[in-house]
C-alpha cells in the first residue's frame, strides 16, 4: 500500500481533487466524494501505468503582488 497526496480546491459548486504524484484529477459535490473518486482514478491509473517510489512532493506557499489596473 502507498500513500498519495490529495490537493483539494473548491470551484463554484464542485470540489476538485488532484494527486500531484501521478497527475490524476477528480471532481464532485462533496470533499469526501471527490477524494473517493480520486482514489479510484489513481488506482486505475496505477494499474495501467505503474510508477516507482518517488517520495512525496514538497508543499509550500508563496505570495504574488497584484499590479493595479490603470
Amino acid at each position: 500500500m502507498r500513500t498519495f497526496t490529495a490537493l483539494i480546491k473548491k470551484e463554484e459548486d464542485m470540489y476538485i481533487a488532484s494527486c500531484p504524484e501521478v497527475s490524476t484529477v477528480s471532481q464532485e459535490k462533496t470533499i469526501e466524494e471527490a477524494v473517493a473518486n480520486l482514489k479510484e482514478a489513481t488506482k486505475l491509473y496505477l494499474e495501467e501505468f505503474p510508477v516507482g517510489e518517488k517520495g512525496h512532493p514538497i508543499l509550500t506557499t508563496f505570495e504574488v503582488t497584484e499590479l493595479a489596473k490603470t
